[in-house]
């Protein structure tokens, strides 16, 4: 079940953030909002990589999060897209490139392959993985 909290007004032209418990669905419902927003901000050409991208970020929060509390911040930037998802998961142990030879774990080198960049920052809460897509 998805349940939005900390939604931010519509006249922030340039991001959209929002508080989730995210479940199995929620990914599909972030890739719609994501689409909205290329969309407006003409930025359909990001749309594949951006979307698959923020599925594999939402699975992990789903996957590895204790209470699948996360926050979602898109944002428009002069050169593209950037997005992130924060977690209260402390530490980047979680974050890490899987083993190639590993039968699960390669969303995130599914991530380094479709964007620009990609990182993590660890927070006073947890951590929050981003990347980037340029146009």
């Amino acid at each position: 079940m998805n349940h939005a909290t900390d939604l931010y007004p519509a006249e922030l032209d340039a991001s959209y953030r929002m508080g989730f418990t995210v479940g199995e669905h929620s990914a599909g419902h972030m890739r719609r909002i994501l689409r909205m927003l290329l969309t407006r901000w003409e930025l359909d050409r990001l749309t594949d990589s951006s979307t698959l991208a923020l599925t594999e970020l939402v699975a992990n929060v789903v996957r590895h999060v204790p209470g699948r509390r996360c926050s979602v911040l898109i944002l428009r930037e002069p050169y593209g897209l950037r997005i992130e998802v924060a977690d209260g998961v402390p530490g980047t142990v979680i974050a890490k490139l899987a083993d190639p030879l590993a039968e699960s774990g390669r969303g995130l080198a599914l991530v380094e392959a479709v964007t620009d960049r990609w990182g993590v920052t660890e927070t006073a809460e947890g951590k929050t993985v981003w990347f980037e897509c340029d146009t």
